[in-house]
């Protein structure tokens, strides 16, 4: 995928390097400080509460998708090269080996904080200054795309109207975001 120039800012041809789809992210490409192929990234993994970019999924090792390793990578611990169109992740290649990863079909429980501060302490970020990883809520009884069973959590449906489930739904009384 080739990404629009993104050194153009919003009086030009896009929004520039500081907002941009996050579509247009996927599957570019990830280097170390020295120049050396990380990978590329396959997911992007958004904090639903607090709209903020919690992770990137790097995919690194593997040969046509087939053996590779997948990496959730903090947000902070990436940096954006729009000169060269990638992203740079200060680790060394050999370290990113032995880096908390899963397989493509064994997604980790990214609500975990365990899990959580196990990545950030790896990579040497801290969850944002939010609260970050330290206290995921499902959302819409969905939690990393598995759902988590009926009245899991309250939130908006998709393009519709406010919602509330579980044991906090009471009567006409409807949170209201």
């Amino acid at each position: 995928m080739v990404l629009p120039d993104r050194s153009k800012q919003a009086n030009g041809n896009g929004p520039g390097p500081l907002l941009m789809g996050a579509a247009s992210l996927l599957g570019e490409k990830v280097v170390n400080e020295q120049e050396h192929n990380l990978g590329d990234i396959k997911e992007i993994m958004l904090d639903m509460r607090s709209g903020r970019v919690a992770y990137a999924v790097l995919a690194f090792g593997g040969f046509l998708g087939m053996g590779e390793k997948l990496f959730a990578v903090p947000w902070e611990a990436l940096k954006l090269d729009t000169t060269n169109n990638r992203f740079v992740l200060a680790v060394d290649k050999e370290r990113l080996k032995a880096a908390p990863g899963f397989d493509a079909h064994a997604w980790p429980d990214m609500t975990d904080v365990a899990w959580a501060r196990q990545i950030h302490t790896f990579y040497g970020t801290e969850p944002s200054s939010n609260g970050g990883m330290e206290t995921f809520v499902p959302v819409d009884g969905m939690v990393a795309g598995v759902a988590r069973g009926a009245g899991a959590s309250r939130g908006h449906a998709m393009g519709g109207a406010p919602t509330q489930s579980g044991p906090d739904a009471r009567g006409s009384e409807r949170e209201e975001f």
